[in-house]
């Protein structure tokens, strides 16, 4: 297995991937077709610098996870203000429970700690709890949120 941070060279595995993550995680058709809009956005975001992604291939892409970094107004907790979120953390089912998620979340959390992340959150399905909890991560109370759609 080898994993690779990911530049410009893999946007179209990456995405590949991506889709097929949101694809299994919502339970589309694996066929199901995303707006174009949606597409190109997230095409975009990959190449504007402000998260990181990790590959794992074995003679073709079997697995994926992202990091986002934040900026936020400083606070005494987090003096610098950045921040980090992981997220569309995905191993093909061939390849599940062999240890790949894991290494790509560890890859990740390096990485924010290079960045100078003070925090790193992400949202956990019940299947990927038990991973999260292995690479240290605790349960928390979501906070309130305002939707302005």
């Amino acid at each position: 297995m080898k994993y690779v941070i990911a530049d410009g060279q893999y946007l179209e595995t990456v995405m590949e991937l991506r889709l097929e993550m949101l694809r299994v995680v919502n339970g589309l058709d694996e066929n199901a077709v995303f707006d174009k809009d949606f597409v190109n956005i997230s095409e975009q975001y990959f190449k504007s610098g402000h998260q990181t992604t990790v590959l794992a291939l074995d003679n073709e892409a079997v697995g994926c996870a992202s990091i986002c970094y934040i900026s936020l107004m400083p606070t005494f907790d987090h003096p610098n203000g950045k921040r980090a979120h992981i997220m569309n953390v995905y191993t093909r089912e061939s390849h599940r429970r062999q240890g790949i998620a894991q290494k790509m979340v560890q890859m990740l959390i390096d990485d924010a700690r290079a960045h100078g992340a003070t925090e790193i959150s992400l949202d956990a399905t019940e299947a990927g709890r038990p991973l999260y909890e292995k690479c240290g991560f605790v349960k928390t109370q979501e906070g309130m949120v305002l939707n302005l759609r």
